[in-house]
């Protein structure tokens, strides 16, 4: 936790968390803080760098991406050439949620959302004819038991 942040801003921070939609007055009521106390706070702490964006949390399957995969990739090659290529090619891709290089056996793994399988496999031949790999495996989520965006404070 930064040091620099107070019980106050945590408050602030977590009513963000779980609605980013609120107004100043709504956020600052929640706290027990005047709207310009609470307004000065929220800038501050997005000039900081600790609020980095706002955004809008869609519902995967009714925008047309219900199904949630989990992709593990390995490479044969491990340097910066190789490294800046992938990372190009994975940004580049709306489909993948979140990408991570990783330590121990895996070297990366992406959670990547689609419509279904076929999807999935077009995703998997455009990755692969992009970059080459050593192992790519691919699980499909049965059952979203948590999936949150909150940070805990």
């Amino acid at each position: 936790m930064n040091e620099k942040m107070d019980e106050m801003d945590r408050k602030i921070l977590s009513r963000l968390q779980k609605d980013a939609s609120q107004s100043v007055d709504e956020v600052s009521t929640a706290v027990g803080l005047s709207r310009n106390a609470c307004w000065r706070r929220i800038r501050i702490m997005e000039e900081a760098g600790i609020i980095t964006r706002r955004v809008a949390l869609l519902d995967a399957a009714k925008v047309g991406c219900p199904l949630h995969v989990i992709v593990q990739v390995r490479t044969g090659s491990h340097d910066a050439a190789w490294m800046d290529r992938f990372q190009k090619v994975v940004r580049a891709m709306p489909e993948v949620m979140a990408a991570y290089r990783m330590t121990g056996d895996l070297d990366y793994l992406l959670r990547v959302r689609v419509a279904d399988v076929p999807a999935y496999d077009a995703f998997y031949k455009r990755v692969i004819a992009q970059v080459p790999l050593s192992d790519i495996s691919a699980s499909f989520v049965m059952e979203e038991i948590k999936d949150s965006t909150a940070l805990p404070l």
